[in-house]
C-alpha cells in the first residue's frame, strides 16, 4: 500500500529511502537522526523531497519527474505526534470537533463511533490539562480520525509515556488498526510495541 522512493536533503542531512510494501500497517524503526520523522513529514506534505515519488494505496502524492506535489490539505492525512498537541483552552469535546472535516457527504468516521472506539466518552467535558498522557493521546487519535483521513501517520505516539501508560494505550492502537482499516505508517523506538501493532517493519540505519 506504500510505494516510496525519495531523496531527502536538509542542510547536512541526506537520505535516500525506498519502501515498496503491500502491508496495511507499516512500521519504521531506527536510531534518532535516521530520518523516520522526515519520511512521515514527506508523506504528509510537510517536507518536500529533493526528488522521487510517493504513492499510497495507488494514489500518487508526490512525483518530482511528473511535477506532482499534492498540497497538504488534499492529502487527507491524520497525523498523531509524540505529544498530543491538544488545545489547552478547549475541553476534550471541542478538541475533537476541531478536527472534524467539513467535506461533502456523510463522514466515514462519525463522532460517536470514534468516541466509543477510543473509550473517551467520560473525558468529553474535561479540560485537556487534566488528562493523563495516555488519555491525551487517545483524544489526539480521535481528532485525527475525525478529520476523515485516508492515511494515518503515528510519530512515536507512546514515547512520552511510562510503561504503564504505554500498556494502557496499545490495545486502543490495536482497535484502531483492526476496526478502522486505514493504511498506517507507524514510527517507534520500541520493538515490542512495533511487533504488537505493525504488519511489516522497515529499519532505517
Amino acid at each position: 500500500m506504500l510505494k516510496l522512493d525519495i531523496e531527502l536533503r536538509r542542510g547536512h542531512f541526506h537520505r535516500h529511502v525506498r519502501i515498496d510494501d503491500e502491508a496495511r500497517v507499516i512500521a519504521l524503526v531506527g536510531p534518532s537522526g535516521a530520518g523516520k520523522t522526515s519520511v512521515l513529514n514527506a508523506i504528509a506534505g510537510l517536507v518536500t523531497p529533493a526528488s522521487g515519488r510517493i504513492e499510497v494505496d495507488g494514489h500518487c502524492l508526490f512525483d518530482s519527474t511528473r511535477r506532482i506535489d499534492e498540497p497538504v490539505h488534499r492529502r487527507r492525512v491524520g497525523y498523531v505526534f509524540q505529544d498530543a498537541r491538544l488545545f489547552p483552552h478547549l475541553d476534550v469535546r471541542r478538541n475533537l470537533l476541531y478536527g472534524r472535516h467539513g467535506g461533502r457527504g456523510a463522514p466515514r468516521f462519525g463522532f460517536d463511533t470514534v468516541v466509543d472506539l477510543l473509550g473517551i466518552a467520560p473525558l468529553l467535558a474535561r479540560r485537556t490539562r487534566n488528562l493523563s498522557g495516555g488519555e491525551a493521546q487517545r483524544v489526539a487519535i480521535g481528532r485525527a480520525l475525525l478529520s476523515q483521513p485516508s492515511l494515518l501517520l503515528f510519530d512515536e505516539p507512546l514515547s512520552a509515556l511510562d510503561q504503564a501508560r504505554r500498556e494502557e494505550l496499545i490495545p486502543y492502537l490495536q482497535r484502531v488498526r483492526d476496526e478502522i482499516r486505514l493504511p498506517i505508517v507507524y514510527v517507534s523506538h520500541h520493538p515490542d510495541e512495533v511487533r504488537r501493532v505493525a504488519d511489516s517493519i522497515h529499519a532505517l540505519d
